[in-house]
């Protein structure tokens, strides 16, 4: 990649944005699907108490997806509800997980994470969301091969921390890199890495707007025309809304100048 690029390559359906450049320019989006955020949030967190019990501390899984949600700032009675309701049993519906992969239009892999109770309901939802975002879904493994798991944490744009401090603050937390993308960093590691690296910025009282674990690009695909920009970004924005749809991870890179012209949009 080069130094004229900006990476834009993780949308994360939690965060209501991506690991990437382009959170400057969505940011003031972020409020209007929090919402949103917070079902997919407590379905997540319902499911994890259903598999593996209540307790946080005993329940790795419940866990991760209690500090992301903490890390934005969904309301404590909600996390608790959402835990009860799980370790419970009772109405909690049997969910399932699938990763779904494919492409967006200029050839941008896709990888979708998702929590359904009926595949045969999604599958074709999902496939038809593609189709009109002018991509395709796809066998597996036809992208997956593509990325790696992370563990992600970004760091408020708003941040007064520098890069050479948050740098050395993050491998000391046995984090393996700070990446910056754009005008926001990012600290990647390994996702069972993702509880002490959280704890280790937040007690440095490093600001976070996001933390998850997610698929990362190895590859990418650089686009240098805005309506193409505007026609992956339009799909995946499509692909996040889908109340199945937990996360979607994409390769794609805009330029400096693609990306300069979408911050100028509304």
């Amino acid at each position: 990649m080069g130094a004229a690029a900006s990476p834009l390559g993780h949308h994360l359906a939690m965060a209501g944005h991506s690991h990437s450049a382009n959170i400057k320019f969505r940011k003031d989006r972020v409020d209007s699907k929090r919402a949103r955020a917070f079902s997919k949030l407590a379905r997540m967190i319902t499911v994890a108490a259903k598999l593996g019990g209540g307790d946080p501390h005993a329940n790795p899984r419940l866990r991760l997806a209690v500090e992301k949600a903490r890390v934005l700032n969904m309301p404590k009675d909600n996390i608790e509800r959402a835990i009860k309701k799980g370790a419970g049993g009772g109405d909690a519906a049997n969910f399932e997980e699938i990763v779904y992969e494919g492409y967006a239009p200029c050839g941008v892999a896709v990888m979708l994470d998702i929590l359904t109770d009926n595949r045969n309901r999604t599958a074709p939802e999902v496939r038809k969301l593609f189709e009109r975002g002018g991509g395709n879904l796809a066998a597996g493994g036809s992208v997956a091969y593509m990325f790696e798991r992370k563990a992600l944490f970004t760091v408020d744009p708003a941040t007064e921390w520098s890069e050479d401090r948050l740098m050395e603050l993050a491998l000391e937390a046995g984090a393996e890199d700070l990446i910056r993308e754009g005008e926001t960093f990012v600290v990647h590691g390994k996702p069972g890495d993702f509880v002490d690296i959280k704890e280790a910025l937040e007690g440095a009282e490093v600001p976070l707007a996001d933390a998850s674990v997610g698929p990362v690009p190895g590859q990418t695909v650089e686009i240098d025309d805005i309506e193409d920009a505007r026609k992956v970004i339009k799909l995946l924005d499509a692909l996040e809304e889908h109340d199945d749809v937990q996360s979607v991870s994409a390769n794609y890179v805009l330029t400096e100048e693609v990306t300069a012209a979408l911050a100028e949009e509304p």
